[in-house]
């Protein structure tokens, strides 16, 4: 299956080819490809599953926009972390185990700056969730491909 998506991408690679490096792209295509099955959740989460209703838990009643946010983390979490492993950042040397926590902390701040983006784009500027979701989107990919380069997925210099 790796093997398939790299020949896909590398199929599509070619007109980009001199204007990026081939890892950027393969970012922006499996990151797009995740963020738009994360935007698609959401927008399916919100509208239908939960049909723009507050979520009573037992301890806290939680808005549909953030509930939708939570929901369609659930998935493109293990899909993000498993792209980036192995078709991104394959030449990673660092252990698998420190990739996940690393990977898990960065999407803990995402998720971080997903609630507080959502917050002010729907309850303040009274933006359209789903508009509000695209640009949070936006503003958090920037932040995660620079810190997945530099961090997560560092390739660690052997002495």
């Amino acid at each position: 299956m790796k093997q398939l998506i790299l020949d896909i991408l590398a199929f599509f690679y070619k007109p980009f080819a001199k204007i990026m490096p081939f890892q950027t792209f393969r970012y922006l295509a499996c990151g797009g490809g995740n963020t738009l099955l994360d935007i698609f959740l959401f927008f399916i989460s919100y509208n239908f599953i939960l049909q723009k209703e507050m979520v009573h838990l037992p301890f806290i009643t939680v808005s549909p926009h953030i509930a939708a946010v939570l929901m369609a983390f659930f998935v493109s979490f293990p899909t993000g972390f498993l792209l980036n492993k192995y078709i991104v950042f394959s030449e990673s040397n660092l252990r698998g185990r420190v990739q996940l926590i690393r990977y898990f902390i960065l999407v803990g701040v995402c998720l971080l700056f997903n609630y507080i983006f959502m917050k002010v784009f729907v309850e303040y500027c009274h933006f359209y969730p789903t508009i509000a979701k695209i640009l949070t989107t936006i503003l958090v990919v920037c932040f995660s491909y620079v810190t997945q380069k530099k961090f997560t997925f560092k390739v660690k210099i052997e002495p």
